[in-house]
């Protein structure tokens, strides 16, 4: 960014969360204003509420992406097979990929929704971990809340968000895909106990990361912040013109 800045006048702000979410200076301000689907709040949080901190995997691959039929069989197989709990988001275009009666027969664990408040799920306690496509909006989300990511990019620039998130940032794993192009049910498994402490110590430097991330961005948008101060610095120099 310094370089850019010696050929034009370029100053970063952000992360563009909410401020109920980071700096907590609007308290009101707790989403975008907007959101593409009905997010089915009520049933989302009402259901997390009841779950121990840090359980929960939370999936979703966006308003666009879609998956195909073996690929969201392999995902709904290893969220099956664990005993663990999870909310995916699965948009009713999506739902005919999954397999029969497979809402029923994982109830007792798991919560099935078309769209959720994305933000207010990332944010609850008991969410441990977010199996994502890597959406920039996604990644940015959950790097800001300091939740620890399970990456399954899909096409354009997720590929390059989920080599931050496992090399740059190191917040995550990414996922490898076999001969076919699919990701396996036990590759997914296991990525998701690392990330959520069951096996091996990676999950724990993952976590500590995530954190340190989390409290950056809410230093960056903070009053004082570097963000802040290039806001105020912006607005400068429109009045002065």
């Amino acid at each position: 960014m310094d370089w850019m800045s010696k050929l034009w006048n370029v100053m970063t702000v952000g992360p563009t969360v909410p401020s109920a979410y980071l700096d907590k200076r609007l308290h009101n301000n707790k989403d975008y204003g907007m959101n593409i689907f009905d997010p089915n709040a009520s049933a989302c949080l009402n259901w997390l509420s009841g779950k121990p901190k840090g359980s929960v995997l939370y999936v979703s691959f966006g308003s666009i992406a879609s998956l195909g039929t073996e690929q969201m069989e392999e995902i709904g197989w290893a969220l099956k097979q664990r005993d663990g709990y999870f909310l995916w988001v699965v948009r009713e275009t999506e739902k005919p990929k999954l397999p029969d009666n497979y809402i029923q027969e994982t109830s007792n664990k798991g919560l099935v929704v078309t769209w959720c408040p994305q933000l207010e799920v990332l944010s609850h306690e008991s969410i441990g971990c977010f199996l994502t496509h890597c959406g920039f909006n996604s990644v940015l989300e959950a790097l800001s809340l300091g939740v620890s990511m399970l990456a399954m990019p899909q096409w354009t620039d997720q590929a390059t968000n989920a080599k931050y998130i496992e090399d740059v940032w190191q917040v995550g794993i990414r996922t490898r895909h076999d001969k076919k192009g699919i990701v396996r049910r036990e590759t997914i498994e296991h990525g998701i106990k690392e990330l959520l402490m069951e096996v091996g110590e990676k999950g724990k430097k993952i976590r500590k990361n995530s954190i340190k991330w989390k409290n950056l961005a809410s230093k960056a948008v903070d009053a004082g912040g570097n963000s802040d101060n290039n806001i105020d610095k912006f607005i400068a120099k429109l009045l002065s013109i």
